[in-house]
């Protein structure tokens, strides 16, 4: 660790309680030891203030909206309150409109299903396949991994100077690489989509959880992210941002609560007029502990403080990477270098080893959990890993098609909730993983390499 860091580490807050800290899991080399969940990127463990706060709430869950009962008014206003906690977490304009959905995949089909006709969409082969794959009904154009940030601002630049100037675009970009962690220049990118006519969408699911957002201040159209990476792992997102096209756009779901008013035609069937609130595209019985959970998330974060909190992150950044840097067989992802900020997440590949086995070996040798693969961000991985050499191996090696190399990585990705131990535990491990071999034997199981019984 540096001189600056170790002073640092003096100064840094203590990591916010969540739940799972306490958890045990038993060792293939026997006894147990404290989990590490080193997997936020993926889904981050509940807040435990989160967990309080639905715990509080559950005795008084009644339905929402139109319920006469003194419960159903209540969930009502939770849910409401929700909505505006939210926004004024996203620092929302006065007139946008911010729909509770299932997920960031949720919130991005719902955008897509709303674009205006015949609209062009641009994205970047590095995102993930959340907001790489919803646009199939538009026209799509898929621009190449960018290797610096302004080369990104260049490249879309360049893409929306060709495009048809009189007809609806969108662009879709990610705050931070859930491959790399990187973090994308999303203002800069959003005056490039305004200055062609584009609008923007910002898909900030590993972006809000470690940096604040703002709709105003990035200058971007929409939002989307998960709850469950937020902390609040109740299967809700959200989407913020401009009402118009989603005021125009047919209802995501039909069905009670998107409509307004239903009335029979004399011809036999139906006429609906629907609601152009958010309510349009929430039809059915809504989610409100989702809701609720991703209200309370909002504010332990607001409340902790986004400096004190990218500060802890930061130094647990530095230890990670100087601890992998010091081991010659990993190599570390990237796009933008080793001088390009980004958030607790990182992937790399190590010689010699499949990723698969390797992150077997950290969850039964040192009860670490991290992810191996390729992260739903397919065409970004295969670009970072090339035809880089890696020992494919035999345990939990990906399938591959013919003629194709197999490749996967491993991902290690914390947060606000992660205390220094846990990284202390991975770098060790991944540097006596590298020197001594693993102690156990491994096989595949249903495509997953585990222990050898």
């Amino acid at each position: 660790m540096s001189v600056s860091t170790a002073a640092a580490a003096q100064t840094i807050c203590a990591p916010l309680p969540v739940l799972g800290r306490d958890v045990t899991v038993p060792l293939v080399t026997g006894g147990e030891v404290g989990y590490a969940a080193l997997d936020y990127a993926a889904s981050a463990p509940a807040l435990q203030r989160v967990w309080d706060d639905v715990a509080a709430y559950a005795p008084y869950y009644g339905s929402v909206h139109r319920g006469a009962g003194y419960l159903s008014q209540l969930s009502t206003d939770l849910f409401e309150n929700a909505r505006r906690t939210v926004a004024e977490f996203l620092d929302c304009r006065a007139d946008d409109q911010l729909v509770f959905t299932r997920s960031t995949t949720d919130s991005l089909n719902l955008l897509a299903a709303a674009l205006p006709a015949d609209c062009q969409v641009f994205v970047f082969e590095t995102e993930h396949h959340a907001s790489l794959l919803p646009w199939k009904d538009a026209r799509v154009t898929y621009l190449d991994a960018p290797r610096t940030p302004r080369q990104a601002v260049a490249t879309l630049e360049s893409a929306l100077a060709g495009r048809d100037p009189h007809g609806p675009a969108l662009v879709c970009v990610t705050g931070a690489s859930n491959v790399t962690g990187e973090l994308w220049p999303v203002r800069e990118l959003a005056a490039a989509a305004h200055a062609h006519g584009a609008r923007i969408v910002l898909d900030a699911a590993q972006l809000a959880p470690h940096h604040p957002v703002s709709v105003r201040d990035l200058d971007v159209d929409w939002v989307a992210f998960s709850g469950h990476k937020l902390y609040a792992p109740f299967g809700s997102g959200v989407l913020a941002g401009r009402a118009d096209w989603l005021r125009a756009a047919e209802p995501y779901l039909a069905g009670g609560g998107a409509s307004r008013k239903v009335t029979r035609r004399q011809d036999g069937g139906v006429d609906v007029e629907w609601h152009e609130s958010a309510a349009r595209h929430e039809a059915g019985s809504p989610n409100v502990i989702g809701a609720y959970s991703i209200a309370s998330a909002c504010k332990a974060l607001t409340e902790a403080g986004f400096d004190t909190l990218v500060a802890r992150e930061q130094y647990l950044v530095e230890k990670v990477r100087t601890g992998l840097a010091e081991v010659p067989e990993v190599r570390v992802l990237s796009l933008f270098g080793d001088d390009a900020p980004r958030v607790g997440v990182i992937s790399f590949v190590v010689d010699g080893w499949n990723s698969s086995h390797f992150a077997a070996a950290l969850s039964a040798e040192y009860g670490i959990g991290v992810r191996d693969g390729l992260f739903c961000a397919h065409p970004l991985v295969r670009t970072l890993l090339g035809s880089d050499p890696q020992s494919q191996g035999e345990c939990g090696a990906p399938e591959a098609a013919p003629g194709e190399k197999s490749l996967n990585a491993i991902r290690v990705s914390f947060g606000a909730g992660t205390p220094d131990e846990h990284v202390d535990r991975f770098v060790t491990a991944v540097r006596e993983l590298v020197t001594e071999g693993a102690t156990w034997t491994y096989r595949t199981e249903d495509g997953r390499c585990v222990p050898a019984v």
